[in-house]
């Protein structure tokens, strides 16, 4: 057990959500303006885009993790020049861990967005811009508001997610205590030395937390439903 900590793996625990908290405020600055414009847009790249974004769902956490170690070590085309300006690195670091999780829990922020947008009357956005409202009146003041539903869903499933990785934040992160050891990598730590009772409250922390997330995510969109009808 931890010096100071109330049950076993509190300090993973906090780790985790802090990762989780900086992963999707980032998530929500870079991808929120990608969603908007995959909505709207009708050029050829949208499909490339639109793979790009998705790729996550389907490749293996493995491999992502390797080519973010390729990209973010000290040798790598990222990973260098934030050496050389800030003296440290990407990899086994807390910040290469957001940059990771930011990646792989992209499409689950994206795409809610997207959707979100893409069911928006158009009729609103041109009466927008027939009373004279900028493109970017028009986004904060009719596009976000009324994709309110699809922001919770992609803040809930964006932040759950980064709290349940595993594959990629073991490659890019290690199991540094303190550092980048989040649950995850506690319960597969607990395991492999078989203290299964440790690896129990973990888990069981982890089972609670994505019931909670999906009946959050479900009652919301219920409710959505019900005004709707």
């Amino acid at each position: 057990m931890e010096h100071g900590a109330p049950f076993p793996g509190f300090t993973p625990i906090l780790l985790t959500l802090k990762l989780a908290l900086a992963t999707t405020v980032v998530l929500l600055i870079f991808g929120t303006p990608v969603a908007w414009w995959l909505s709207q847009t009708r050029r050829r790249i949208k499909p490339i885009v639109e793979s790009l974004v998705s790729m996550p769902l389907v490749l293996p956490p493995t491999v992502l993790g390797f080519y973010l170690l390729l990209l973010l070590g000290p040798a790598g085309p990222i990973g260098k020049h934030w050496h050389d300006a800030t003296g440290t690195t990407l990899t086994f670091s807390f910040s290469g861990l957001v940059i990771a999780s930011a990646l792989y829990s992209m499409p689950f922020v994206i795409q809610p967005l997207q959707a979100a947008f893409e069911a928006i009357d158009r009729g609103l956005f041109s009466a927008a811009r027939t009373l004279g409202a900028s493109a970017w009146a028009t986004f904060f003041h009719v596009a976000l508001p009324n994709a309110k539903r699809g922001l919770l869903t992609a803040i809930i499933l964006g932040f759950a997610h980064t709290v349940g990785e595993f594959g990629v934040v073991l490659m890019v992160g290690g199991n540094i205590p303190g550092e980048t050891r989040v649950v995850s990598i506690a319960i597969y730590d607990h395991v492999e030395s078989l203290n299964f009772a440790a690896a129990h409250h973990l888990s069981a922390l982890m089972l609670a937390f994505s019931f909670a997330v999906l009946m959050l995510v479900y009652v919301v969109n219920f409710r959505a439903r019900e005004r709707a009808a």
